[in-house]
């Protein structure tokens, strides 16, 4: 430790004349070690009339990035104050790394400025974005229709190849996944009922809690979100690929309506399959909530059939088919929207892939509310 303190730079003041102030450096000058400020010299040139700073450096033992550092220091200090600087003294290396530090100036903005905005600042910031958002969203929904309208008058443009793609990737590769998540929330909804109808000895009734809320609601609901995190995060990531490598661009230029040959496939495809795929959830909850009342509460399989017949009605069936549809065109949209609205860096297609998905449940959450609340209005 001693022998660290020995070697430790140091710095001594000597004025050969009354204009100039001699720095004297001695030890080692490394990182790491207790070093002396620039402060200190920057004291000593504001106790004197100062004009020339000049350096000798007889006793400095080695030296690193901290004394040019040290010395960078006091050139900004000497140039406040202007007072010259002669180098003559300094290492050799130390003047061609600083000349070499001092070639290219540094460019306006290159350092990030920490300084926080001011919080009204930020809060019109935040409006405005959230504004620009808000347009483009209604442009795109407006665009969205137009597509719609070609293509019942037969003018829309669009590979039939990707529709059928399309369809398939919406559909039947998502089959597995549907599965299990409708199959495991119908046996959650069955044994949560259970639980409390067993204490009435009403267990029957489970088929009807089942029922009622799988194909009413909660079908399309778990549908929509397994669609929206697995479809929606799809199509944002394709289209904003697309941006990425400028292949929209090259649409436009060529004449092409991104909106009829990219989103509108995508968003009839989605459109289509939701309904069918909330049927199949709804039969694969009821299946769940079967397996539950026929080996947890000793039911009778053809008496659960039965009662789940007599609960759930034709016009629950209809419901929820069309909250799949309408839940079908919103993940099309939020995912088709974010891939067109990605940036041209890869990093985010991540962040449009992740902002497709947050839309798309926002959005099936408050279309689930809105529904829900019409058909209680109209009592259906």
């Amino acid at each position: 430790m001693n022998d660290l303190k020995a070697e430790a730079g140091g710095i001594n003041f000597r004025q050969p004349d009354k204009d100039t102030l001699e720095v004297s450096l001695s030890g080692t000058w490394k990182i790491g070690r207790d070093l002396p400020s620039a402060d200190e010299v920057g004291k000593q040139l504001e106790s004197g009339p100062v004009r020339r700073l000049a350096f000798e450096t007889g006793g400095l033992v080695d030296w690193d990035s901290a004394l040019l550092t040290f010395l960078l220091k006091l050139r900004d200090t000497a140039a406040q104050k202007r007072i010259q600087i002669v180098d003559d003294g300094l290492p050799q290396g130390a003047r061609r790394l600083i000349a070499l530090a001092l070639a290219v100036p540094e460019r306006k903005g290159a350092r990030k400025e920490t300084k926080r905005d001011p919080f009204l600042s930020r809060v019109g910031e935040e409006v405005l974005r959230f504004s620009r958002t808000a347009v483009e969203m209604v442009r795109f929904i407006g665009e969205a229709c137009i597509a719609l309208g070609k293509l019942a008058r037969g003018r829309a443009r669009f590979p039939t190849s990707d529709l059928f793609m399309f369809i398939r990737e919406c559909g039947a590769d998502a089959l597995p996944i549907v599965s299990l998540v409708s199959l495991l929330v119908g046996l959650i909804l069955a044994f949560v009922g259970a639980i409390q109808l067993k204490m009435f000895g009403a267990t029957i009734f489970v088929a009807d809690i089942v029922g009622i809320a799988m194909i009413r609601t909660l079908g399309a609901v778990m549908t929509g979100v397994i669609l929206a995190g697995r479809t929606g995060a799809s199509f944002a990531a394709q289209l904003g690929t697309m941006q990425v490598n400028e292949e929209i661009d090259a649409l436009q230029t060529l004449g092409i309506s991104a909106m009829e040959y990219l989103v509108l496939p995508r968003m009839l495809a989605l459109a289509i399959m939701m309904p069918f795929l909330c049927l199949y959830a709804d039969l694969m909850g009821f299946l769940g909530g079967l397996l539950v009342g026929v080996f947890m509460l000793d039911l009778n399989a053809m008496q659960y059939i039965h009662q789940t017949q007599v609960a759930v009605r034709l016009h629950f069936v209809w419901i929820g088919l069309f909250t799949a549809f309408v839940f079908g065109i919103l993940i099309a949209l939020a995912g088709c929207l974010k891939g067109m609205q990605c940036g041209r860096s890869a990093s985010e297609v991540g962040q449009a892939a992740t902002s497709a998905v947050v839309t798309s449940i926002v959005s099936i959450v408050v279309a689930t509310a809105v529904i829900t609340f019409v058909c209680q209005v109209l009592g259906i």
